[in-house]
Parts: C-alpha cells; sequence; structure tokens
C-alpha cells in the first residue's frame, strides 16, 4: 500500500520517516515469509494510521524537529509495528530499531567531548535551544536550570507527547525500548546521563548530564530495572 494513500488528516500528522519505514520492512522481512511480508506491512500501515485518527493534533508537523527522525512519529510507528507483529518482535528490538533511527546524528559528533568546557556550554546552549522549540510547540513541558560550570547539567520533561500516546493505548511496556537510546546518544559525544525516572514511569523525565569522567556518576551507578528501562540510583 503507497503511503500516499493512508488515510489521516496530513495538515496535522505527518507520515514516519523513510528511515523508519526502511527499519520496519527489514524486520518484516527478517521474521516473515516473503508472501506474507505486504501484507504484514499494511496491517502496520493502517494500524499507524489508526493511531493517528484520534491523537493530538498541535504537534506541528513537519515543522517541528520532535517529529523527525526517532521522534514522535516514528515512535508511534515503531509501536504500531509492536502491535501488528507482537509475535514476532521484542522490546530489544524495538530498542535497536529506535536506536538506528535517533542515534547516527550523534555517532557524527565524535569529536565532541563533554568533559571539556568548551563543548559542555555548547552542550547546554543546545538545550536551551531546545526548550525554546518545546515551549514554541508545547509538545514537550521542559524546565531548564541555570547553566554552571562546576556542576553537571539538568533538565527535566514533565510531559511527552509519546509518553502520554503509550498510556492512552495501552503500550507502556514498550517505552523503555523508546527510552533508552537517550543513555547511548550521552555515551556517543564522552557524556553521561544520569536519570531516575522518566514521564512513563514516573511524573517527570529528569536529565542529569555530566562528561563520562565526572567523579558524579560515582554517587549514582547505572542499573536496568524490571521493566527494562535503564536508569540510575
Amino acid at each position: 500500500m503507497k503511503d500516499s494513500k493512508l488515510d489521516f488528516d496530513r495538515t496535522c500528522h505527518v507520515i514516519y520517516s523513510k528511515q523508519c519505514k526502511k527499519e520496519i520492512l527489514k524486520k518484516i522481512a527478517l521474521h516473515y515469509p516473503p508472501r506474507e511480508q505486504e501484507k504484514v506491512w499494511k496491517r502496520v500501515q493502517l494500524k499507524y494510521a489508526e493511531f493517528l485518527s484520534d491523537w493530538r493534533t498541535d504537534l506541528g508537523g513537519k515543522k517541528n524537529f520532535h517529529n523527525g527522525k526517532g521522534g514522535n512519529y516514528d515512535c508511534i510507528a515503531l509501536m504500531a509495528y509492536y502491535v501488528v507483529c507482537k509475535e514476532k518482535t521484542s522490546l530489544e528490538e524495538i530498542e535497536k530499531m529506535e536506536g538506528n533511527l535517533f542515534l547516527p546524528a550523534f555517532r557524527l559528533m565524535k569529536f565532541v567531548d563533554c568533559n571539556k568546557p568548551f563543548f559542555k556550554k555548547l552542550m547546554y546552549r543546545s538545550f536551551q535551544n531546545a526548550k525554546k522549540q518545546c515551549d514554541k510547540w508545547g509538545d514537550f513541558k521542559m524546565n531548564l536550570a541555570p547553566f554552571d560550570p562546576e556542576k553537571p547539567i539538568y533538565y527535566e520533561f514533565t510531559e511527552c507527547p509519546t509518553a502520554e500516546f503509550a498510556k492512552k493505548h495501552d503500550l507502556l511496556e514498550v517505552m523503555p525500548a523508546l527510552c533508552n537510546p537517550d543513555f547511548e546518544a550521552m555515551e556517543l559525544i564522552h557524556a553521561r546521563l544520569v536519570r531516575k525516572t522518566t514521564c512513563s514511569n514516573g511524573c517527570k523525565c529528569d536529565y542529569t548530564v555530566c562528561g563520562d569522567r565526572d567523579d558524579y556518576l560515582k554517587e549514582h551507578p547505572e542499573y536496568r530495572d524490571e521493566s527494562g528501562y535503564r536508569r540510575n540510583k
């Protein structure tokens, strides 16, 4: 089925990214015989359109960078794939798929070392820009602490559209797979994320970010909880 034939409101919603489509088709080809693959993909497409039929319409469409690769709409597409192919896929596979969408931009920044003051300040400025975008679109509710060169960077989300969607559709079990790549993203720029809760398993998603040689990390060892979330003590 052509993506252009999918029935959803394109004045406010967007189609999944090309990269997301490739990821899903690749996994369908891995799990199903050739004669079934097209039918399975169509079911995923229809589930995606169904998911959008009663979802919020104020996320900014293509203009909002949160709706790009690995963002809000790709997460919905991955959840559509998970629902349709639940007997074949796994949360580990979903986490890897989200990482393949979300992490390439960070892999291009191997030169970044957040242990150095210059890059730490630069990273803070990127979070300032992200807050401006959140305030503009009203999708994520973001709070950013003032910059202190002697302390880790701290910000938090108190609202997350993807977590909101997962709660509405009883898909919270998928959220660890969609949240965990945040940790690897920071590792790719010589930083570490310290996070204790997310919007899907608590009242906020807290981000404490420091260099990967910061002594702060010794106080907050990472573990993976019973739901599959990477988190810190």
